[in-house]
């Protein structure tokens, strides 16, 4: 989440209402005598740009607003753009969003000037041509809906009361009895926040949803999502975001001002001179933001953050379900992988899918996905989701049109950048492989032997007041390509640790998550450490052609994975835990899955290091509460990562082809 709406995931067109015992906003659609099942396409000229699809909806469509009431009273806006054809019958197309529906008023159709908003108006323009019923809708206090407004809004308690769930419901409720020509069946799709409702919308679901698609859904914002990674808080993210998106909205609105303007050129400098996390009220949010206020109350991974897990909830899911996430979503990563695997435990014998590609955060809706930053993928892999997956899985649920050969997991395979079909996620057929760190900075599927230095380690100053950057270029706003940003930086700086096989003779495939097992220890009383996966390129690697960047391949220390640990909640994240200072310590955290080749002649690297800003807080390495922490608490510290038999660290992959090579 950033200073900036994510109008990537937002749906542009918007309205104002009608319906069932509210006023109208315009006149209701009338209801045709005769309607068909849709047997073909609703447009079948070619839509080649922006202003073909601006003109194929305004020509093909008719807007219409509505204010639905939920079973409070409470009415949501709902905008519905009904195809103009009456002789046949369409499915429902929903999408709930807090970032609005504009422009607004049933003459507000999405402008050809912005090709973005035209993306979000449907997955991708086969919808427009086929022919759906889209619905679009402002969440509960948001924008022009009525009510209070809840950030990830825990489940009902009880009987009568609503959630994101009911709302979903009841606006199908409202949606298949009061919108004409529609075929009973609806199918609900949402990226990053409105992938959250999407998922909702399948808890204890209306019979008529049939078809779910979360893209990047918000899930867990303690452990792994947006503003926290295993407890340490995403400085930039969070502030830049809720800045904006936080501030209180009194009465329903059609504007949403966006924006955080950061008085300095560098974020870096920026939020190293923020200071402490109180600053952030004090200097710039005046305690007006108040889920940034929550967030600086809630530490720990308490009832508070427990009861915002949805993930419990996604039990006995009857819609068929897919979930779509990038590799290199800097946002909402941890949220695809986690949804997709509480549906498969909880709900089994359901039909639910993951499908995972090579794309920062909602990639696959707004790129044509053939590159990030410097690294390419050889082909345009979002126009291949849109085309032949995420569409057939609508037109199979929706419209009965059966798919040639429904997939479990679709999985793009970076290195050998190919797509694979897997039958389960992760595949059965990949077998653990620990990557341990050795003397000289070497790395080897084999722990130390006695042989070896039995005091050893390897360390480094932390130091706070000079944090290490998350990339080497930084701008005013948080890039996320540095997903797979160069480490080359990283790895010459003197606090961080640099483990690297040595060139691979064969290919090595990864496939599935990945674990670090470490064992460190601190001259101070908390510590972050990070821990990256890195494939580092061949030296005679050539440059692109063009190459308007300048950069050089030969090399290249591309970023596959990266992941941080707040030290105290090594044991636990609802009871942190103080480190004592110069004693080991074993320290064990989940690194998202992946999905990777690293191709003969290259090596695998793993660096460790403990800051990573501003994209991360920095710790005060002193055990306190971070939020209410003062600058007389923050302090340098030594930190040491052992390597010996009784101590081994390392880093467990799961790999479906090759062998990593001892060292020579």
């Amino acid at each position: 989440m950033r200073s900036f709406p994510r109008t990537v995931l937002s749906v542009l067109a918007l309205g104002s209402a009608s319906c069932a015992g509210a006023e109208p906003a315009a006149a209701a659609p009338p209801k045709p005598s005769v309607a068909a099942p849709d047997d073909g396409p609703l447009i079948r000229a070619d839509l080649k740009d922006a202003a073909d699809i601006a003109r194929a909806i305004r020509e093909n469509y008719t807007k219409y607003e509505y204010r639905i009431p939920m079973r409070d009273g409470v009415k949501l806006f709902t905008d519905v753009y009904l195809p103009k054809d009456p002789s046949h019958t369409y499915p429902l197309l929903m999408l709930r969003t807090p970032y609005g529906l504009a422009p607004y008023g049933v003459d507000g159709y999405p402008p050809a000037q912005d090709a973005r908003g035209l993306r979000r108006f449907a997955p991708s323009t086969s919808f427009i041509r086929e022919g759906y019923i889209f619905v679009h809708q402002d969440v509960r206090g948001k924008m022009m809906s009525e009510g209070t407004f809840v950030d990830v809004r825990p489940r009902a308690a009880g009987k009568g009361q609503i959630d994101e769930s009911t709302d979903a419901y009841d606006t199908i409720e409202w949606l298949v009895h009061n919108v004409p020509r529609n075929n009973g069946k609806v199918g609900a799709w949402g990226i990053s926040y409105p992938g959250f409702y999407a998922a909702q919308a399948a808890i204890d679901a209306h019979p008529a949803l049939k078809a779910v698609s979360p893209q990047a859904p918000v899930t867990d914002w303690f452990a792994g999502d947006d503003f926290h990674h295993n407890g340490a808080f995403l400085l930039a993210d969070a502030l830049d975001f809720y800045a904006s998106f936080g501030k209180p909205r009194p009465e329903p609105t059609r504007k949403m001002v966006w924006g955080f303007d950061h008085d300095m050129g560098d974020a870096y400098e920026f939020y190293l001179a923020l200071g402490p996390l109180s600053n952030a009220n004090t200097k710039y949010l005046h305690d007006g933001i108040p889920f940034w206020n929550d967030l600086m109350t809630h530490g720990n991974r308490d009832d508070f953050w427990k009861a915002r897990d949805p993930r419990p909830d996604y039990r006995k899911i009857k819609p068929a379900v897919m979930t779509v996430g990038g590799w290199f979503d800097a946002e909402d990563l941890y949220g695809a992988l986690e949804t997709y695997k509480s549906i498969e435990k909880q709900s089994p014998g359901g039909d639910n899918s993951l499908v995972m590609g090579p794309w920062s955060h909602g990639g696959w809706a707004k790129t044509d996905g053939d590159h990030l930053g410097d690294v390419t993928f050889g082909a345009k892999t979002s126009l291949f989701y849109r085309e032949n997956i995420e569409f057939p899985f609508f037109q199979r649920h929706l419209k009965g049109k059966p798919a040639k050969d429904p997939t479990e997991a679709w999985i793009f395979e970076t290195g050998t950048n190919v797509w694979q079909r897997y039958a389960a996620w992760p595949p059965k057929e990949a077998h653990p492989v620990t990557l341990f760190l050795r003397a000289n900075g070497k790395l080897a599927p084999a722990a130390a032997t006695t042989a070896e230095d039995e005091s050893g380690y390897d360390g480094y100053l932390s130091d706070p007041a000079r944090p290490v950057p998350y990339r080497a270029r930084i701008s005013n706003d948080l890039d996320h390509d540095y997903m797979t940003d160069d480490q080359r930086f990283a790895s010459r700086r003197p606090d961080v640790l640099v483990y690297s096989t040595g060139e691979l003779d064969d290919d090595v495939t990864l496939a599935g998550p990945i674990e670090a097992n470490l064992w460190v220890s601190a001259t101070g009383t908390d510590a972050d450490f990070v821990v990256k996966l890195i494939d580092v390129y061949p030296q005679d690697l050539p440059d692109p052609e063009p190459n308007p960047t300048g950069v050089r391949m030969a090399g290249y220390q591309a970023l596959v994975r990266g992941e941080v640990m707040r030290g105290k909640f090594r044991s636990s994240f609802e009871k942190p835990e103080a480190f004592t200072p110069g004693e080991p310590t074993s320290v064990h955290f989940a690194i998202p899955d992946t999905s990777h080749t690293f191709r003969a002649g290259h090596r695998i690297m793993i660096q460790i290091q403990s800051t990573w800003f501003p994209l991360v807080d920095r710790n005060p390495q002193t055990f306190t509460d971070i939020y209410t922490a003062k600058a007389s608490d923050f302090h340098a510290a030594t930190h040491r990562v052992y390597r010996t038999q009784a101590r081994p660290s390392g880093v467990k992959i799961f790999v479906t082809r090759g062998a990593v090579p001892a060292p020579k």
